[in-house]
């Protein structure tokens, strides 16, 4: 028998590939918010993608229909920059590859923005990625800086197809510097314990919806939250059935996951979905 959907009050929900393909809007978003509304469930809409900031989230989503207020969304730019805050004096230096939600993240916690003497090199995705901003932050990194990523996605979900991710540019950094870098966004715990504490909720009490096994199930299952597999995105049905990872569940898209809550079926266990 299948775990059904709608025993979970509480929902941490990736975006890129769940709610979204770049600007396009999966199908059957708009009723799928629909539903959790008038569930009074509690989301927390939690990405790895660290270029935008949280009012252009909310806009992103208002644009395609539906309406979420700010503290409904968490960025892995916003998990480092408190995670870094718990970790350093106010006020510290920070260089920063990385787009307008990983710079405003960074300053909300009191950073200071610079190329010169940084304590830590923070990267996260990056739409103007060049060589002189790799070149500083290895030499940056070389002279003692701590090397910080908000995620290690290799890729990301687009509508042309899947496209460079963070963790391709920290690949990069790692192989020049020879230095790991810390990671706090998914399947790292920091992000989860984030959300968690948002929902006001327990591990026991909240499923985890993505589409990607190697951070949204990875992550869940470390923090030991049920998760949904959506195959919108980056995981598709093949890779699934190749994987020793699995997901508590698997659908194909938003409107199968939209009818499981209003019915309560029995949703599909990950191995009869290979």
């Amino acid at each position: 028998m299948g775990v059904s959907i709608a025993q979970w009050r509480n929902l941490i929900i990736d975006m890129d590939g769940v709610l979204w393909r770049g600007e396009t809007a999966l199908p059957g978003l708009g009723a799928f918010f629909k539903v959790l509304r008038e569930s009074e469930r509690r989301i927390v809409l939690a990405t790895n993608n660290s270029g935008r900031t949280v009012p252009q989230y909310v806009a992103k989503l208002e644009r395609m229909g539906v309406q979420v207020a700010a503290d409904e969304i968490l960025t892995s730019a916003q998990a480092t920059a408190s995670y870094l805050a718990g970790a350093t004096p106010t006020g510290s230096r920070v260089s920063v590859i990385g787009g307008d939600g990983l710079r405003a993240a960074l300053q909300e916690q009191s950073f200071v923005l610079s190329d010169e003497n940084p304590a830590y090199v923070v990267v996260g995705f990056d739409f103007e990625l060049n060589w002189a901003k790799l070149d500083c932050a290895v030499r940056n990194i070389r002279a003692g800086a701590v090397f910080v990523g908000t995620n290690a996605d290799a890729t990301y979900p687009t509508e042309k197809g899947i496209g460079i991710g963070t963790g391709a540019i920290l690949a990069a950094l790692q192989t020049a510097t020879g230095e790991t870098p810390i990671v706090i966004g998914k399947p790292e715990p920091p992000l989860y314990e984030q959300a968690l504490q948002r929902l006001g909720a327990t591990a026991a009490e909240t499923l985890v919806i993505g589409d990607r096994l190697e951070t949204d199930i990875l992550g869940a299952q470390r923090a030991a939250i049920a998760s949904l597999l959506l195959l919108t995105g980056v995981t598709t049905r093949a890779a699934l059935a190749q994987s020793e990872l699995q997901p508590d569940l698997v659908l194909p898209g938003l409107p199968e996951a939209t009818s499981a809550m209003l019915s309560e079926p029995k949703t599909t266990p990950a191995a009869a979905a290979r």
